[in-house]
């Protein structure tokens, strides 16, 4: 019970009023989305995103990242014109402590001096330097080196002349805070793909990574801009284009805008915009204007030349499909969708970006007749696989009538309840396991569903192959919600689905296939939190009298390691090969009992990042899970294959 009292006397005293960046302290997520490796990598966005406005507007063509030795310092340079260091009219403090130390102040709030900009509000500088421990910032301008320093947003020196210097630029090191952070170390990896794909959009750009974590340098510089780009992103996908062509179209007035695209033989479209030079995951104005207009171009294609298909009917999606592009618009007052800057919102970008497209990609089209017939061949077998994809679906639904109890897969020990918001069904690896599961669960809430086997690897297989898969159609009739067109969340009859396998190699491979299939065809439940992993132990260990469990040998290590070194010896420990060689009430009081059990919650905290994953390790390109299983490798103590 909660030992707070409300206060009944709600006065003018009990107002609070933030001062200076106090706001960024008390509430950093609504600055950068949150304290996870997102927001804290946002840091370093802000400060780049400042170096490539310099670029963006002609006055920078060098920008230097540094990383230190323990991942937690970075420093980001360019040869811009550097902030301003004079006295501010209002302020009466440098320019640079102004930025630095005030929400909302900066030199793009009119186009005087950037003619196109990513940073719009005045807070990014500001609000890395209130979540820092600690701010080093470096101007050179007028022939001189200034310097000042910071902590938590607060200057502890003065600005201070450090003598000549050649050229201009500013520097900015800084270390995130780890009283805000839960970790503070950035990721390699992480930071050298963001700034190989700024390369990639500023033709001509030059960006020096010195990764001092490996003592590796990586230069990069891409004269032909989203040409090499696209090429780039297919290769690593895995996919091979249609026709093995690039479409590359370059607006020059007002918005600006270029684009590279082409169609590979991928089931989805993937295109990656971006804004001022800002990635736009969630795309936006301008990504609809692209698939607006390269539909209306293929469709004129199709009608100039009679090339519509009989007996079917070519929809947008049967178009888009396959369609990877990567876009890049630059507008004068951008308009994006909070401070993370996700999405782009700016209206009149879909009819600027539609027309451009379609008045461009037929003509295209009509200059090259035997890639505009590879193209319209390709929508057309997509909706023919659209087509018998719906057929199938309608035919197991009709064979499975999931809205009836006595339809059900017979092997489904189904509960009492019929409230879905309380009721669980546990997807069990194997019938042994499914006997125990059946014997120790709580029959008036918890649905036992075993599985035999490993299911179909949905990544490598379309809808057509799903819908007529036994153990994946028993999954769908249980669940009640149907799959593809026919989803349906309200009829979901189970708000837990507890994903349950043995704590062994396998198993994990099973759960792993499970998530795919939730993951690809029932997105919306993973989405919504309705996807769970139980967490079964690996070890059973006798102290004494006590009993104790462990979920893996790291929780066997810790346990051990708390008892005192006679009971450590003396202790007798069980490896479970599966869950089937534990009792029914061993499974109840270590997985199934809500007051014992431990669950995890599957969640999607990064749509892009988990598509490349899920693509990489179930996809059919071996080369993307060797590369994976290299990379992690030293993560893993030891390896269970």
């Amino acid at each position: 019970m909660s030992t707070l009292t409300p206060n009944k006397s709600y006065t003018a005293k009990d107002i609070s009023v933030l001062k200076g960046l106090e706001p960024v302290r008390q509430r950093p997520a609504m600055y950068i989305g949150g304290v996870d490796a997102n927001g804290l990598h946002h840091l370093v966005w802000e400060i780049l995103d400042n170096s490539i406005d310099e670029v963006i507007n002609g006055y920078a063509s060098v920008v230097e990242v540094t990383l230190d030795k323990d991942a937690e310092g970075i420093e980001i340079s360019d040869n811009g014109r550097g902030i301003p260091v004079d006295i501010h009219p209002e302020t009466k403090r440098p320019a640079l402590e102004t930025i630095l130390t005030t929400l909302h102040s900066g030199g793009k709030f009119d186009q005087g001096n950037y003619i196109h900009s990513g940073g719009l509000h005045g807070v990014g500088s500001s609000v890395v330097n209130a979540l820092s421990s600690e701010l080093l910032a470096t101007v050179r301008r007028d022939g001189l080196e200034f310097e000042q320093k910071y902590r938590r947003g607060r200057p502890t020196t003065p600005l201070k002349k450090i003598g000549p210097a050649r050229g201009s630029g500013t520097t900015i090191y800084f270390k995130a805070d780890a009283e805000i952070f839960s970790k503070v170390r950035f990721d390699p990896a992480r930071l050298k793909e963001v700034l190989e794909s700024k390369a990639y959009l500023h033709k001509g750009l030059r960006i020096v990574f010195k990764d001092l974590t490996s003592g590796s340098t990586h230069v990069f510089k891409y004269e032909e801009g989203l040409r090499e780009y696209l090429k780039k992103v297919i290769q690593e996908r895995g996919r091979t284009s249609t026709a093995d062509f690039v479409f590359y179209l370059e607006r020059s007035e007002e918005p600006r805008m270029e684009l590279a695209l082409t169609w590979t033989d991928e089931t989805s479209e993937h295109i990656r915009s971006y804004a001022n030079g800002i990635r736009t995951p969630e795309g936006g104005t301008h990504e609809l204007g692209l698939k607006a207009g390269t539909v209306k171009a293929v469709r004129c294609y199709m009608e100039s030349h009679n090339l519509q298909p009989k007996g079917i009917t070519v929809a947008a999606e049967d178009i888009r499909e396959g369609l990877t592009a990567v876009l890049s618009v630059y507008l004068l007052q951008p308009q994006f969708q909070g401070q993370t800057k996700n999405r782009l919102n700016n209206p009149e970008m879909q009819g600027v970006v539609a027309n451009a497209v379609a008045s461009q990609l037929e003509p295209y089209f009509n200059q090259n007749p035997t890639i505009a017939q590879a193209v319209v061949a390709r929508a057309a077998l997509a909706a023919r696989a659209r087509a018998a994809s719906r057929a199938a679906v309608a035919e197991v639904t009709r064979k499975t009538a999931v809205s009836h109890r006595l339809n059900l897969p017979g092997k489904l020990a189904d509960c009492e309840s019929t409230r879905p918001e309380e009721s669980e069904l546990f997807i069990v690896e194997g019938d042994s396991a499914g006997g125990s599961a059946k014997q120790g669960r709580d029959r008036r809430t918890q649905a036992i569903l075993p599985l035999r086997g490993k299911v179909l690897n949905t990544e490598q297989a379309g809808l057509s192959k799903v819908v007529v898969n036994k153990e994946l159609t028993d999954l769908v009739s249980v669940l009640g919600c149907g799959i593809g067109k026919d989803f349906e969340l309200a009829k979901l009859r189970y708000h837990r689905l507890i994903i349950l396998t043995d704590a062994d190699s396998d198993g994990h491979h099973i759960a792993t296939l499970l998530l795919t299939f939730f993951y690809r065809h029932l997105t919306p439940l993973v989405r919504g939190g309705y996807v769970y992993l139980g967490m079964p132990p690996l070890y059973r260990i006798d102290v004494g009298k006590e009993t104790l469990w462990a979920r893996d040998d790291e929780h066997k290590a810790r346990i051990l390691a708390e008892q005192n070194a006679r009971s450590a010896a003396a202790a007798d420990i069980t490896r479970f090969k599966g869950l089937g060689e534990m009792s029914a009430e061993q499974l109840k009081r270590t997985t199934l009992d809500p007051a014992t059990r431990t669950l995890l919650r599957v969640l999607i905290s990064d749509e892009l990042e988990t598509d490349r994953v899920v693509n990489d390790l179930m996809g059919k390109d071996a080369q993307a899970r060797y590369r994976f299983v290299m990379e992690s490798a030293r993560e893993a103590d030891d390896i269970d294959v």
